[in-house]
């Protein structure tokens, strides 16, 4: 559906992303993920048709795009700061791209209420002015306007970035479901690891330009490519190298005492688990505890390592600060470089 052939962008001097190569399957959610400054923008902008390459080829549907202007890539655009008319009522902003198409005021009017229908809109909402709506309404308004055009592919650059946190889990869930019954090829940016991870088909993630690893959420967080992936995605222990030693001795045979090795916090257990054959048992001292509600976070001091462990509250006693606290990991779980 869409293929980045050895795509370089470069601005004057600054080589943005060096050489690019990536393919996006036909209605996949396909998530570019990093940190700030990665590139991920520059290639969700490249795509569009906003930023032209310095060397290489974007295909969509098998034909060369890169010497196509925007409007004719059939691309639809969600900007982070939505990029929507103030002085124009909401009706107003969502056909303003067939305002521009010069369609007929009848198809219209009832391209614009199918829009508002599956974007959960009502009527009335479409007689205000943008300005009176709240921020997720607002990135509603921003979706349908681009997806009133029936594109190919829609396009979102951090559309949720500017909304608080419970209101952005109840967005991306909306957002992830009305893609699914579209079946609309949507290519999301974002900085937001758990916005990935729940919402993607796939995520390419992103540093210094260059994608690091491309693969399922699952792929992504159990089976990191490499370091960054590894410590970017996710809350993680660095293991010491006392630690990783004792874990190889203690039966890690697969692991290298020498090199570097992270074990997520889910994976850190403080009870012996009911088929423990393959764990390694550590001792170690309670130094803090941090709860969050349906979990809680312990930082163990164990041999010289502080270990991060999550542990899911279900009405049984927490461990004290200053208590003994028993460890157990199992040598798989351990990613190493």
């Amino acid at each position: 559906m869409i293929s980045y052939d050895n795509i370089e962008v470069t601005f004057g001097d600054h080589v943005a992303i060096p050489d690019l190569n990536l393919t996006i399957e036909e209605g996949e959610f396909f998530t570019l993920l990093g940190p700030s400054g990665c590139g991920k923008t520059t290639a969700l902008r490249t795509l569009a048709g906003f930023i032209e390459p310095s060397r290489g080829e974007i295909y969509i549907d098998g034909k060369p795009a890169t010497n196509l202007p925007s409007e004719k890539r059939r691309v639809g655009m969600v900007f982070q700061n939505y990029a929507l008319f103030p002085s124009m009522s909401v009706g107003e902003n969502i056909a303003f791209g067939l305002a521009v198409k010069k369609t007929k005021k009848d198809e219209t009017k009832r391209l614009v209420a199918e829009i508002a229908d599956q974007v959960e809109l009502t009527a009335d909402q479409l007689e205000k002015n943008v300005s009176e709506l709240s921020g997720g309404q607002q990135q509603r308004v921003a979706i349908a306007r681009a997806l009133v055009l029936k594109p190919r592919i829609l396009l979102l650059d951090e559309p949720l970035s500017n909304l608080d946190a419970k209101l952005r889990v109840q967005l991306r869930e909306q957002l992830k479901n009305l893609q699914s019954d579209l079946g609309i090829t949507t290519v999301y940016v974002t900085h937001d690891q758990e916005e990935a991870l729940t919402m993607s088909d796939r995520i390419a993630v992103f540093n210094k330009g260059v994608v690091e690893q491309v693969g399922t959420p699952a792929d992504i967080y159990d089976r990191s490519a490499t370091p960054f992936v590894c410590t970017f995605i996710g809350a993680i222990n660095t293991l010491s190298d006392d630690t990783l030693r004792r874990l190889s001795s203690g039966g890690g045979s697969t692991l290298d005492p020498d090199g570097p090795a992270y074990v997520r916090l889910e994976k850190v257990l403080l009870r012996r688990p009911a088929a423990s054959e393959g764990y390694i048992h550590l001792d170690g001292i309670v130094e803090k505890r941090s709860y969050h509600g349906a979990y809680s976070t312990y930082v163990i001091d164990s041999h010289g390592s502080k270990l991060r462990a999550m542990v899911t509250e279900n009405g049984g006693s927490p461990l004290v600060e200053g208590s003994a606290a028993e460890l157990y990991i199992d040598p798989a779980s351990i990613l190493q470089y």
